[in-house]
């Protein structure tokens, strides 16, 4: 059997210094923890038109993928879990104000400041937002040292 990996895309929305995440709603152990807004690229579908795409799906506004700029790709295997490959877009412009959505995926939206994250943020989207300001554009979690 050949292993697989998931492609995730997540979007950094961010405005006057500060970023929206998603309150995850999930019968894991990253329920009630931070996120941000993010989904799974579909067949026959680029990376940035998968962002656009989650984008509206999830918190309702319009990005044109042309205003999509890379951000950070992580590649994170776990125990039990399908490994992954995350691609992080930061959205340069986009139309509309961030709404919940898909309420049963999701308890809440909220901004928070980009000096002041929460502390139950999830890791894998962490090291999306660390590269916002570092410039790291790869990391990889789970994998043996």
């Amino acid at each position: 059997m050949t292993d697989r990996h998931i492609v995730d895309v997540h979007i950094l929305l961010v405005r006057a210094g500060e970023v929206l995440l998603s309150k995850r709603r999930s019968a894991d152990e990253f329920d009630g923890r931070w996120h941000l807004p993010a989904g799974k690229l579909e067949s026959g579908e680029s990376a940035t038109a998968a962002t656009a795409r989650e984008a509206m799906e999830e918190i309702g506004v319009v990005v044109d993928p042309a205003d999509l700029r890379h951000i950070h790709t992580a590649h994170v295997v776990s125990p039990g879990r399908e490994s992954r490959l995350g691609l992080f877009f930061e959205a340069v412009n986009w139309s509309g104000e961030p709404v919940n959505r898909e309420p049963d995926k999701c308890y809440e939206l909220a901004w928070f400041a980009l000096t002041a994250l929460p502390k139950n943020l999830i890791e894998y989207p962490a090291a999306g937002i660390r590269a916002y300001f570092t410039g790291a554009t790869y990391s990889q979690r789970g994998w043996p040292v």
